[in-house]
Order: C-alpha cells, then structure tokens, then sequence
C-alpha cells in the first residue's frame, strides 16, 4: 500500500473508530444526551486529532500543505465571505419559504435569541460568537477539507469533494439514532441530510482552495452551526426538519453550482502553494513536520 492510501485508510479508521465509540458509549453506556453542546465537544476534534496522528507518524508528511496560516491579507475577501455567508443563506431559505407560502414573515422568535437583547443585539453577539468559535469547527474541518479532501482523487477536485461530503455525512450518521436529530423517516432524513452535507463541502473546499487556509472554512463551519441551522430553525418553527434542510439546501445548492460551473475550483498556483498533497508513493512524501505547522 502507498503512503498516501495508507495515510487516508489509516486517518478513516481512526475518525470513524474514535468518533462511533465516542457517540454510542456517551448515549448508551453513560446515559448522555448528544443535545448537550459539552457532549458534542469532543466528537469536533476526532477529525483534526486523526489527522494529527497520520501526518505526524504514520505517514511522517508534516503539516506544510494544512493550511494552518492565517493568511489575513491575502484570504480577508474569504474570510468576510465565510462569516457572512451563512447569515445571506438564512435571508435566502427563509424567502423562499415564504414565496412557497410555508412561512408568514415573523422575524419575533429572533426576540428569543438572548432573553432580554433585541433582535439587532442578539444577531450581533451571535456572529461575534462564531467568530470565537472557529477553533472547535477547525477540529472537523482539519480532518475532512484539510486532509481527506486533499488526499483522494487529487486530480479530480470535483469527485474529491463529492466523496468526502460523503464521507463527512456518513461519518454524521449516528446522530440520528441517539436523539440529536429527530427524522420522522429516517431513510428519507438521512438522504436529504447526506446531500446538504455534500453542498456545504463544495463551498467549504472552495473557501479552503482559494483563501489557501483551513481557517476560512472553519469560519464558515461555525457559521453553517450557529447562524444557518439555528436561525432556520427559530424563525420556521412549524415546519418539518425535511422541510426547513430542503430550504437551506437550495441556495446552497444555487452557490455550489455556481462554484462548480465557473470553474471557481480551478487553482491559483502563485496564493494555493499549501494545498499541494506533499504524500505520494515515493519515499520523498516521508518529509518532517515543517516549523510552520506548529505541530
């Protein structure tokens, strides 16, 4: 087995491994409920620890392709795209509804968000959370855009991260059956859930590619979390989980394939020189951690 295949199988075994035992033993053995944000907080990092432990010492590659700086002056315009966007897909899914007659335009349950702040305080406090909140959402996105997505079908961007929206979503599953999500058909939930996860992985690796750092798409991770669901959510609270994830689904959906047929994926040689895989069946893929990577 090469390098890179045994650094991708290894990386899967470990996240799914640590991740499913983590779900399963936290609601079954322990009597935890995942609804609990502390309980959740572990699962976020599995990702980012499995590919620590790949990078680091199963295929000794290092970090200098992770995208681990910030690259603020070069990445703002992505960075003010990932903190705002999810909030412009909230505007969008709540719109449409109302133009499908699924939702009266009631913006009162944003009244909620914080007892005691207006509407126009509590969003703001709640996009200033997300902005401390990336380091748990680069836990995920470490793993899954960071390594997986770069490591599978490099030469096809598209089918890399068509597969690992995939994977992503599968990874997701247990939620289902231990009360953090609640899908009356749950076939049918998780289908509707696996294409959204795929859609939000299109925008999240074309943040990643552009801006040339993991940082961006954490941002929007934390966004999609905090912003996106929540507010949908609040705002469309009669309607069905199905109903409200098709809503936030199709402008997802509308950005994604604009991403895809403008050709957004291609790469920008002289800002993307991190997103190289340095892994190949050589041995010169056995680099030593770079002093950048902090690790």
């Amino acid at each position: 087995m090469g390098t890179k295949n045994k650094g991708t199988v290894a990386f899967l075994v470990i996240c799914f491994g640590t991740t499913w035992a983590y779900i399963f033993g936290a609601r079954f053995l322990l009597d935890l409920s995942l609804v609990n944000p502390l309980v959740q907080l572990p699962m976020a990092f599995f990702p980012a620890i499995a590919a620590i432990i790949v990078r680091r010492w199963i295929t000794r590659e290092g970090f200098r392709d992770a995208g681990l700086a910030l690259r603020l002056s070069s990445g703002w315009p992505y960075y003010v795209v990932a903190w705002v966007g999810p909030l412009l897909v909230v505007m969008a899914a709540v719109g449409l509804a109302a133009a499908l007659g699924l939702w009266s335009p009631d913006l009162s349950p944003l009244d909620t968000i914080v007892v005691g702040l207006p509407a126009w305080a509590s969003l703001s406090l709640l996009m200033a959370v997300v902005v401390l909140l990336i380091p748990v959402y680069w836990g995920e996105e470490f793993g899954w855009t960071s390594y997986l997505r770069m490591r599978i079908f490099t030469d096809r961007p598209l089918l890399s991260v068509t597969a690992t929206g995939l994977i992503w979503a599968v990874w997701h599953y247990p939620l289902a059956f231990v009360g953090y999500i609640e899908f009356e058909n749950i076939p049918l939930g998780l289908f509707i859930w696996t294409v959204t996860f795929l859609f939000q992985e299109v925008i999240l690796a074309w943040l990643r590619l552009r801006s040339g750092t993991i940082w961006t798409s954490s941002l929007a991770h934390a966004g999609n979390n905090m912003v996106l669901f929540l507010l949908t959510g609040m705002l469309l609270p009669n309607l069905d989980i199905n109903t409200i994830t098709l809503l936030v689904t199709a402008p997802l959906a509308a950005i994604s394939a604009w991403i895809v047929l403008s050709g957004k994926f291609r790469s920008d040689k002289g800002a993307l020189s991190e997103d190289s895989p340095l892994v190949s069946g050589s041995t010169s893929g056995r680099s030593h951690p770079s002093n950048s990577g902090g690790f």
